[in-house]
């Protein structure tokens, strides 16, 4: 049995923004919507303790009416838990289908500001968790009109989706296939890799041993997709062999795309689980929602 989408709710502008995605997801994977506000009430708050509390069940009593009279068929829950922001959603994500998050935009073009909890959670989560950014809208992942213009009417955006060989990738995979169905979107799936170090590969060129570079790695992606392909048909797949910087490279193709897809490895430094340095750029030069997928 799957479990909600559960989103970290406290009245931000970001978090408003990430609740809004949850819901319109929650309606494409037919799931029930949870609001989890998770705040660590101080008695010193402007509003005095109890009434902060009584303030904050109020907002997010609120909230819940506004979706289910928004969105037809949504069914929605909400919990308030007087803990700590981290802890809370790290549990939720236990029992969660997916967690989604708010974050903070950088500027008005591009990029995410990261905050502790989310990094947090992000590191720890045992569910995928998308990462939204305040401002955003159901437009952002829709291709514009015939004039140009933001739209809600037209097809999806591409869902990109960043493929490591080198590191386990199914449950990666199954993400991207699945959010590309229900979107009934392209996947662009893009594979990023190094040449060979010092003159081996230059050598084996002008020496006409084995193949060209880089058709090897093609040919590896084309066999590691065709399962997937078997199994979800009527998705659309595009994909792309790149030589070059993963990081970059990924945050390019979401200049065209409506959602980013990519894997976490569990990485262990001084203060904790941490992203690798591939999904921390993602996360915070992406021009699109991000979602971080637990690979194992």
């Amino acid at each position: 049995m799957q479990g909600p989408v559960v989103v970290g709710y406290d009245g931000s502008p970001e978090s408003l923004a990430a609740t809004d995605w949850a819901a319109r997801e929650a309606l494409r994977r037919s799931l029930p919507l949870e609001l989890v506000q998770a705040w660590p009430w101080s008695k010193n708050h402007e509003l005095g303790g109890d009434n902060a509390v009584q303030w904050a069940k109020r907002q997010l009593s609120r909230e819940q009416v506004e979706l289910r009279g928004r969105l037809t068929g949504l069914e929605v829950s909400g919990v308030h838990i007087p803990d700590e922001p981290a802890a809370v959603l790290e549990a939720a994500a236990n029992r969660a289908t997916l967690l989604v998050l708010g974050s903070r935009g950088l500027s008005s073009i591009q990029g995410f500001l990261v905050g502790s909890v989310s990094q947090e959670v992000l590191g720890r989560a045992t569910c995928p968790v998308v990462l939204v950014r305040a401002g955003a809208v159901p437009e952002d992942e829709h291709q514009p009109d015939a004039e140009g213009q933001p739209s809600t009417g037209t097809p999806f955006r591409d869902v990109a989706l960043g493929l490591d060989l080198r590191h386990p990738y199914d449950a990666v995979l199954a993400f991207g296939f699945e959010a590309a169905l229900l979107r009934s979107a392209p996947l662009r799936v893009v594979h990023v890799w190094g040449p060979p170090t010092g003159g081996s590969m230059a050598y084996g060129v002008i020496a006409g041993m084995g193949d060209l570079p880089g058709t090897a790695e093609t040919q590896a992606v084309t066999e590691v997709l065709q399962p997937w392909q078997d199994k979800y048909p009527q998705v659309e797949v595009i994909p792309q062999t790149i030589m070059g910087s993963a990081a970059y490279t990924l945050v390019e193709a979401t200049s065209q795309a409506g959602l980013l897809v990519v894997g976490r490895r569990k990485r262990h430094g001084p203060v904790g689980p941490r992203l690798g340095p591939v999904a921390h750029a993602a996360l915070h030069h992406a021009s699109c929602s991000v979602a971080v997928v637990p690979s194992g």
